[in-house]
C-alpha cells in the first residue's frame, strides 16, 4: 500500500473524500471504494454522513485495522467541555472504538487554540484516536498548533490541485514531520476539461484526472477525492502503473503560478 507518513501516522495516499455523500448512496461509495482496493476514507462531523460511512466500512467486509478512518471536529465544538463528547458522539455514529485521524476542520479564532488543542491530544490520549491533526491551517497556524499542542500533529488537510498552489503550506508541515492532505484534488471536476492536462494524459493513456492524482502522489500527498459515481472509484485509484516525467511535473505545477496571477 503506497502512504505518505505525519508524525508516526502511515495516511494512505488516495483516499474517499465523502463531503456532500448521504444516505444509501453514501454507505453504497463507501463499501465499492473498499472493496476496489481503497484503504483511506474521510468525513467529518458537518458532512452529516459518519453513520452511512459506518455502514460502508462494515458491509465492506475489509478488516478494521487495514482501513484508515479520518473525521473531523467542526468548530462549533473547540472548547475542552465540547471536544471529546463531540468526539464520542462520532465514533458512536461510526460504531468504531477509534479512528485512524482526528482533524479540526477549520480554525475557529473565537475559542484558544491552546484549549482546543489541548482537549484533542486528550481525545488521543484517551485511545479515541490513533492520530491527530490539522485541516485548513495556513502557515502561521501550523506555526501556532504545532508550538501548542503537547502530542504530535500528523497532517494539514488542504485544498490543493493545478490551479491552486500551496507551496508554503506543504513546506510548513514538511518542517514539522507532518504529512500534507489535499482535498478537492481534482477541482471538483475542473481538471476534467483542462486541455494541457488532456494531452498530458494522451502521452499516458490517462485521463485528465487521474494526471492531476499522479501529480499529487508524486509529490508525497495523500488525494482524497470525492465521487458518487462507481466508475470514478476505479479511475481514481488506477494512477500507479505509470510516472510523470519531471517536464510534466514541472508544467502542472506552473499552471498554479499562473492562476494566482
Amino acid at each position: 500500500m503506497h502512504v505518505v507518513e505525519g508524525n508516526g501516522a502511515r495516511i494512505p495516499v488516495i483516499g474517499l473524500g465523502t463531503w456532500e455523500l448521504r444516505g444509501r448512496t453514501c454507505a453504497r461509495i463507501v463499501e465499492q471504494a473498499l472493496r476496489l482496493g481503497y484503504r483511506h476514507i474521510d468525513t467529518a462531523q458537518i458532512y452529516d454522513n459518519e453513520r452511512e460511512v459506518g455502514e460502508g466500512l462494515r458491509a465492506s467486509g475489509i478488516k478494521r485495522n487495514d482501513v484508515f478512518v479520518t473525521t473531523k471536529v467542526w468548530t462549533t465544538h473547540f472548547m475542552a467541555k465540547d471536544l471529546e463528547r463531540s468526539a464520542k458522539e462520532s465514533l458512536a455514529r461510526l460504531r468504531l472504538t477509534e479512528v485512524d485521524l482526528l482533524l479540526l476542520h477549520w480554525p475557529n479564532p473565537h475559542v484558544p487554540l491552546a484549549e482546543t488543542l489541548g482537549a484533542l491530544a486528550r481525545v488521543k490520549q484517551a485511545g479515541l484516536a490513533r492520530h491527530i491533526g490539522l485541516s485548513n491551517f495556513d502557515v502561521a497556524q501550523i506555526e501556532e498548533a504545532v508550538a501548542a499542542c503537547s502530542e504530535p500533529l500528523a497532517c494539514d488537510q488542504v485544498e490543493y490541485h493545478p490551479y491552486l498552489g500551496q507551496a508554503d503550506v506543504i513546506e510548513a508541515c514538511a518542517r514539522h514531520g507532518m504529512a500534507f492532505v489535499a482535498y478537492s484534488p481534482i477541482a471538483k471536476g475542473r481538471v476534467k476539461g483542462d486541455r494541457a492536462l488532456a494531452r498530458i494524459g494522451d502521452r499516458y493513456r490517462k485521463t485528465a484526472a487521474q494526471i492531476c492524482l499522479r501529480w499529487l502522489v508524486q509529490q508525497n500527498v495523500s488525494a482524497i477525492p470525492r465521487t458518487s459515481k462507481l466508475e470514478r472509484l476505479q479511475e481514481n485509484i488506477d494512477i500507479f502503473d505509470f510516472e510523470l516525467s519531471d517536464e510534466d511535473m514541472r508544467e502542472i505545477t506552473a499552471m498554479g503560478s499562473a492562476a494566482a496571477r
